[in-house]
């Protein structure tokens, strides 16, 4: 089929690869502009727009996909179906409407709608998600389902891991239901709404790690938002501590404390102990909870 593609993260990247493999190789791909980046704030392409000039896509960088001049480019690219996944935009009748749209999303709904699908599953303590190609509507990740396929959270993995494994399984499952698409047997199934929960944006106050709470949930965090975003701690003496891998410890201590364990470095909370892998000083690169504290005192000591 004659696609275009909407699309702007590393998630939608992936995904791109994979349609670009097939036999439903995208005419025009479409992409928010250029923006700043990271802590340099260096004006950067989405990874979307690269990997579409690698693979020398036609390429369309829209502020708003919706409007007039955005609408006649794609119109021009003459497209069978319209795919969209994580591309950060609303997208508006009447180019909801002008094409067959699927949209992939990550997470099997209709559990966790909305923008961090993925974080929200793990943070959940979730045992299993998954991705699903589905009709885009009006409605938040509301529309009718054509595919799903179902993965294990391993209780390992972090944010990058699962969703590097999530954006491969939407790859195959977005070729698959173009696959049926083009041969007029792609069905779809309306969501049970008794089911839906939402996943909202990550907001900056949700970072701060609470010794109040149980171990487990500091880890699932930490686990849920490294690297893209970071958990951190806030240390007694006002700075902040970034954790990037942590696990459940036995010991006992009082929420907040630290303490030192056969040198592991544990964080007493609400329920059991966090033992702190890989940390992050302010201004510095993540390293091992041993190396950090070669060069810095026990935190509240």
């Amino acid at each position: 089929m004659r696609t275009v593609y909407l699309g702007t993260s590393d998630f939608a990247a992936t995904v791109l690869g994979r349609l670009a493999d097939s036999p439903h190789k995208p005419t025009l791909v479409v992409t928010p502009p250029d923006s700043r980046q990271g802590r340099g704030r260096k004006v950067s392409p989405p990874p979307v727009a690269v990997l579409a000039s690698e693979l020398e896509m036609g390429l369309l960088k829209a502020a708003n996909v919706n409007d007039e001049a955005a609408l006649e480019r794609i119109a021009a690219a003459a497209p069978e179906a319209a795919v969209v996944c994580a591309f950060g935009q609303l997208i508006r009748e009447p180019l909801l409407s002008a094409y067959p749209m699927l949209n992939v999303h990550p997470s099997l709904l209709p559990r966790w709608r909305g923008a961090a699908p993925i974080e929200r599953a793990m943070m959940a303590g979730d045992e299993r998600t998954g991705v699903c190609v589905m009709r885009l509507t009006e409605g938040l990740d509301s529309g009718p389902v054509a595919l799903c396929e179902e993965t294990p959270i391993d209780p390992e993995e972090d944010f990058a891991a699962l969703s590097a494994r999530l954006a491969a399984l939407g790859g195959d499952l977005l070729v698959r239901g173009l696959d049926l698409q083009a041969e007029g047997k792609l069905e779809f199934a309306e969501q049970d709404e008794e089911g839906v929960t939402y996943a909202e944006k990550i907001e900056p106050a949700e970072r701060r790690l609470d010794p109040e709470r149980p171990a487990a949930e500091l880890a699932a965090k930490i686990r849920a938002l490294t690297p893209h975003v970071g958990a951190y701690l806030e240390l007694p003496d006002g700075e902040r501590l970034g954790v990037r891998r942590a696990a459940v410890a036995s010991d006992r201590l009082q929420p907040g404390a630290f303490a030192l364990s056969l040198g592991d470095l544990l964080l007493g909370t609400a329920e059991g102990s966090l033992r702190l892998d890989v940390v992050q000083p302010a201004g510095g690169k993540p390293m091992p909870a041993g190396d950090y504290l070669r060069g810095h005192p026990l935190p509240g000591s």
